[in-house]
């Protein structure tokens, strides 16, 4: 028998330290706010430790209340889906995929529609997490989308999406004193190189990218601008700050289209820079699953779409 409290009293517990406030999680669970207070008070006896801190009419949760809020979190979203799975239609069909988080944000989400227009009969569950998922052991996910490199196993398969251009980005207004924003020229000054025009440009670190600026400089025969840069250990956060003016970044031009589409970045493009193209991103399965008909649909689609897409090369 597992050692976990009433979950009534967990469902109270993460609706208040959600909401910080008694009243409202009361207004979610249909409770009233004495009922929500009362099992409040048995999680602290269980526990043996306040949960709340509470002034007035406002709650705020204590460090240990915030760090089991974070763990419940997750743990709802999977019993919500475990859930709306058991509603599905008869002849639905559900794939767990789990992706490295910036291709799931990026790239990968934009296009679900797409393929759920192609195969409605297929519900995709999806999860996200930095690391490359084992699915020799995570029997609840079906394929996963790693960043990196993909796990080697001998019951595993892997399909790698393709190689990805990793090159300089960053707002046209970075470049608003030099060439007109957009036209891909990286210089501020009529007589600069291309490679030490970008040095002049604050940079950005994306920790996660598989080049480095310093290895960018060093294909230029340059060395780094010395001094401090903003970092950021997601590549979508890197892409999201470029977009803000705060810097160039160097990254994946795949996960940054929709940007460079719209025109919220350029690609700092010009005769005498580096050219990096790097297989960044892997979809592994079991091997004995490889030929279910939704995790065959799944791949085949996703490599068509990794194919197609304009800034790699497969």
């Amino acid at each position: 028998m597992r050692r976990i409290p009433n979950f009534v009293l967990l469902r109270a517990f993460e609706a208040a330290a959600r909401l910080e406030s008694f009243a409202l999680a009361a207004q979610e669970l249909h409770r009233t706010p004495s009922a929500i207070s009362h099992q409040i008070r048995e999680l602290e006896q269980y526990f043996g430790c306040p949960l709340f801190l509470r002034a007035n009419r406002r709650v705020e949760p204590t460090p240990q209340a915030r760090r089991l809020l974070d763990s419940l979190s997750r743990v709802f979203d999977v019993v919500e889906a475990a859930c709306q799975e058991v509603s599905l239609a008869p002849q639905a069909q559900v794939l767990a995929v789990h992706c490295a988080p910036s291709l799931a944000t990026q790239w990968l989400g934009p296009r679900l529609a797409d393929f759920a227009r192609a195969h409605a009969d297929v519900a995709i569950r999806l999860s996200t997490g930095a690391e490359p998922l084992d699915l020799a052991r995570v029997r609840e996910v079906d394929v996963t989308i790693s960043y990196g490199h993909a796990l080697e196993r001998a019951e595993l398969r892997t399909w790698p999406l393709g190689t990805e251009r990793i090159a300089p980005l960053c707002s046209p207004s970075l470049l608003q004193d030099g060439p007109e924003p957009g036209d891909g020229r990286p210089s501020r000054s009529p007589t600069a190189k291309p490679a030490e025009a970008v040095a002049r440009l604050p940079l950005i670190e994306s920790q996660l990218s598989p080049v480095s600026w310093g290895e960018w400089f060093a294909a230029c025969g340059l060395q780094p601008r010395a001094g401090t840069r903003a970092s950021f250990d997601r590549a979508a956060l890197g892409i999201s700050a470029a977009v803000d003016g705060l810097g160039v970044v160097l990254e994946s031009t795949r996960l940054a289209e929709r940007e460079l589409r719209r025109g919220d970045l350029v690609e700092l493009a010009a005769p005498g820079l580096p050219v990096f193209e790097r297989p960044l991103h892997f979809l592994s399965c079991r091997r004995g699953e490889a030929a279910q008909p939704r995790i065959a649909a799944f791949r085949d689609w996703l490599l068509a779409q990794a194919a197609a897409d304009g800034s790699s090369a497969t």
